[in-house]
């Protein structure tokens, strides 16, 4: 069945069951913008979505169709007791365009208020305009980045509180 609106989807916590799904999806994406997938470093925090998100406080959610499919994923990993990184917020062709990323971003940031964060860091790509674009106009802004890799050139800072 298509998606026709952000409506048709179910948004639900991930857990090491869905490890292998989540992977193949962050992947695909990954290779659809010619970015580099690594399971041994940078996607390492996906071998144990549980222990690495939902344990030490964060969070981990699955987009998925009435029938089960993976259509994408968002994540909160704590950096410190202030801090979240949002991580992994990647979308199968599909369903972009139809509002749901300002949904799902709308959803992280009240889960990081929910859990008492002040701040919402993420690093990504130059490569990922569409997602940039949702982010400033989100009132995400700029952050100086202190290690520059092909995939993560940008970082970007959106404060909670006042």
């Amino acid at each position: 069945m298509p998606i026709q609106s952000v409506d048709d989807v179910v948004i639900r916590t991930a857990t090491n069951r869905d490890r292998d799904r989540v992977i193949a999806l962050v992947f695909e994406v990954l290779n659809e913008y010619g970015l580099p997938p690594d399971l041994e470093s940078k996607d390492s925090d996906l071998k144990d979505i549980e222990g690495n998100y939902i344990r030490p406080g964060g969070v981990f959610e699955l987009i998925e169709d009435p029938d089960g499919n993976l259509l994408g994923s968002f994540g909160l990993c704590r950096l410190d007791q202030d801090t979240c990184e949002l991580r992994k917020m990647y979308f199968v062709p599909q369903i972009r365009g139809l509002g749901l990323g300002k949904r799902v971003l709308e959803r992280a940031v009240a889960h990081a208020r929910r859990l008492g964060f002040k701040t919402i860091a993420l690093e990504t790509s130059s490569a990922l305009q569409q997602a940039i674009r949702l982010y400033t106009k989100f009132g995400f802004i700029p952050k100086p980045v202190a290690h520059i890799t092909a995939r993560c050139d940008q970082a970007y800072i959106l404060k909670l509180t006042e």
